[in-house]
């Protein structure tokens, strides 16, 4: 017992370790700008932690049983950081397994909040709860049906879809991450992050719209 407590609080410690840090880093990012070797650099440190934090979170309620809810955002989290990544990576619609295999994990782990949800009950905010499980399967419906769009249409999309999903990441980590140090201002503490977050997201898409810069 004693063994598996340690281990509960060396992952819990990476865990919050792990998010800090992503933050930091993605604050940073938004700050600076976005092109060049600097903004590559510090996007792939920033998924490092990301993935870390991803599977941290999956152990501590796999294997540790802990908080199931906070694993819908981090998720979340981990699904628009990936997507984001791969959207800049491949710039273009074309199927790939890879991508795919992720989507429909992704989309799968809702069947496990909703038998979470059904067995605990709604001890969570419900406009949390809906609205987190909303967006991870709007997230992974879009990107499953932008495969059917038109090569000639898509185009750029793919850039509008990296802002979008990596601004998400950032948004949803500190969601997850006030919504635990700031619990008695719950939804508030949880929602109005993500709420900057699109509001962040669309300055940017907006930006890059009418200026027509190239970032990456």
């Amino acid at each position: 017992m004693d063994l598996l407590s340690n281990l509960h609080k060396g992952n819990l410690f990476i865990h919050v370790s792990a998010g800090i840090l992503a933050l930091l880093i993605g604050i940073f990012i938004l700050l600076t700008v976005k092109r060049g070797r600097l903004h590559r650099v510090s996007g792939r440190i920033f998924l490092v932690f990301m993935w870390l934090v991803v599977f941290t979170g999956l152990l501590g309620v796999f294997v540790f049983n802990r908080n199931g809810f906070l694993l819908v955002i981090t998720i979340l989290s981990g699904y628009m950081a990936f997507s984001g990544f791969r959207a800049v990576r491949r710039r273009c619609n074309e199927p790939a397994i890879l991508d795919i295999v992720v989507a429909l994990l992704s989309l799968s782990s809702v069947f496990f909040f909703i038998w979470y949800f059904s067995k605990i009950g709604m001890i969570w905010s419900p406009i949390i709860i809906y609205s987190t499980v909303g967006y991870l399967v709007m997230a992974v419906g879009y990107d499953l049906g932008r495969y059917f769009v038109p090569k000639a249409k898509y185009g750029n999309l793919w850039l509008y879809e990296h802002i979008l999903k990596m601004v998400s990441a950032f948004s949803g980590l500190l969601s997850a991450f006030t919504g635990t140090v700031l619990p008695e201002y719950q939804p508030y503490s949880q929602f109005l992050p993500s709420v900057l977050g699109g509001l962040i997201a669309v300055g940017f898409i907006i930006y890059v719209s009418v200026k027509s810069v190239q970032y990456l």
